[in-house]
């Protein structure tokens, strides 16, 4: 079953006409099963469409312009079956919009030692065909994903698989609008950032509404809407003893159920993708949103918190590149340690604004002061994380270019019950070690907030960053620090010089 019902990859298999009609209709029947087997892969979670061959400039063109348009393709997959002419590709590539794979097989997997002539030779010719499509699209400067290996083995199917997921959080992000309630948390500096250059090179945009719009919207909110939320908290999850229907704090809850409703119809209404608030700007409010937000992200919508819209764009993005996957992707932060040397661990959460997503076992909603912010105490779901290998991505605006940080991690077990600590939290070993990954996390200027993914690797992450030229640091297993230091400096060149390269 496909993940994505509605989207697509494009098969284009590029040959020339030197060849004659034969040999043609055999490149065209080899690249059509091909495109079938690989469409019917469990690994990759959307539709391979095979596109007839192109053999000429104008059949590459109109094949990608096709491509442009449709609004299910979410990019192509390109292979060389005989040797074509890179020249005819370079007007067609020029004008793609969508992310690129080039695959590099061949028809058949194993040479026939015996029976083998120049008939075999000519019509299998992608060890050098993708090599002169290769020239080009180096040439032009064009990024795109190598995939190597024969078309029917698994590895090749998964590595199609995660570009396509790639694939589809970068055409999420084309005309998603994400809402700022309010405005940044006075005096921080990494939650913000230019968001006409982020418009410009990711294709969402980030609007602000006062925060009056808001609690307009849930002012419209019926009594009735909200005893029907309220039910299905109750039967969601293990309510606190003050939030249950005799409790000392059950407005508490009613007003939480109030909020949800007036703010995912406020989304719904607006067309947006995400949203971030701040503490500092809750006029009207009678209480910090928690619940709702947790909820929200559940159900896809990506989050920031203090007007974080670079990280709330950054879960959307996530949320859309695992779906389908065990497990999830929310937002996080890193909120305090455990300096063990034995066993160095990362407390992370949040004042309230974890995903339930995320949780292991039942979630528990409760009330308790919020101690920032100087209204009501607010509800939110309280919830462990489980165990597991995980990773850590922040998006950081740096000036000249935007920034995309990954640290794996280890999640693992609760050391304790905390029995007073009213959020949800996760406890992570980060990769390699405690010392190394918060050195370099913080020499990258690695911000506080990010999204935590259970069920994306590196791979995910580093075909996304191609498809939005963005700069990918990465910590992991292997990393040195002097090593990473050194990266650092040399994309610090390399961006400033990549302007004047044509």
């Amino acid at each position: 079953m496909k993940v994505y019902t509605k989207k697509e990859v494009w098969f284009i298999t590029g040959s020339q006409h030197l060849y004659g009609e034969e040999t043609l209709a055999q490149v065209g029947k080899h690249a059509e099963e091909i495109a079938r087997t690989l469409d019917q892969s469990e690994q990759i979670p959307l539709q391979v469409v095979y596109q007839p061959i192109v053999t000429r400039p104008e059949e590459v063109y109109d094949t990608i312009m096709r491509a442009n348009q449709e609004q299910a393709c979410v990019g192509i997959i390109t292979w060389m079956h005989t040797f074509s002419p890179a020249k005819m590709w370079i007007r067609g590539l020029k004008s793609l919009q969508k992310p690129m794979l080039h695959l590099h097989t061949q028809f058949n997997r194993d040479i026939p030692w015996e029976s083998i002539d120049m008939d075999f030779m000519n019509l299998n010719q992608s060890a050098h065909g993708d090599r002169e499509f290769g020239f080009m699209v180096s040439r032009l400067r064009m990024e795109r994903k190598v995939v190597v290996g024969h078309w029917q083995s698994a590895k090749v199917s998964l590595e199609i698989g995660k570009w396509s997921r790639a694939a589809c959080g970068w055409q999420d992000w084309q005309g998603a609008k994400f809402v700022r309630f309010g405005d940044n948390m006075r005096q921080v500096a990494v939650t913000e950032g230019d968001k006409v250059a982020a418009e410009m090179k990711f294709g969402f945009s980030v609007n602000t509404h006062p925060v009056s719009e808001l609690v307009a919207k849930i002012n419209e909110v019926s009594g009735n809407q909200v005893e029907e939320l309220v039910k299905l908290y109750e039967k969601t999850y293990d309510l606190a003893e003050s939030l249950t229907a005799k409790g000392a704090k059950r407005d508490a809850l009613l007003e939480a159920a109030k909020i949800e409703i007036g703010l995912q119809r406020f989304l719904e209404e607006g067309g947006y993708k995400g949203f971030t608030d701040t503490f500092e700007d809750l006029e009207g409010l009678k209480q910090l949103p928690g619940i709702a937000v947790q909820r929200l992200m559940a159900k896809g919508y990506g989050f920031g918190a203090e007007g974080d819209w670079k990280t709330a764009a950054l879960v959307r993005a996530m949320k859309i590149m695992g779906k389908g996957l065990e497990g999830a992707n929310a937002f996080m932060e890193d909120y305090t340690y455990h300096f063990d040397p034995e066993d160095s661990l990362v407390l992370g959460s949040h004042m309230l604004e974890v995903d339930e997503a995320l949780a292991e076992g039942k979630v528990r909603c409760e009330v308790h002061p919020l101690g920032i912010g100087g209204k009501e105490d607010p509800v939110r779901l309280v919830f462990n994380v489980g165990e597991g290998a995980a990773l850590n991505a922040a998006l950081m605006d740096m000036g000249n270019r935007f920034r995309l940080l990954v640290n794996e991690v280890k999640a693992v077990a609760p050391k304790a019950s905390l029995p007073k600590l009213p959020v949800a939290r996760v406890l992570w070993k980060p990769l390699p070690d405690m010392e190394t990954a918060c050195k370099a996390w913080i020499l990258a200027g690695g911000a506080h907030h990010t999204c935590f993914s259970q069920n994306l690797d590196l791979e995910v992450l580093e075909d996304f960053a191609a498809m939005a030229n963005l700069e990918l640091l990465t910590i992991d297993k292997e990393t040195e620090f002097r090593k990473f230091k050194k990266e650092i400096q040399w994309n610090e060149i390399y961006y400033k010089n990549m302007e004047g390269i044509n």
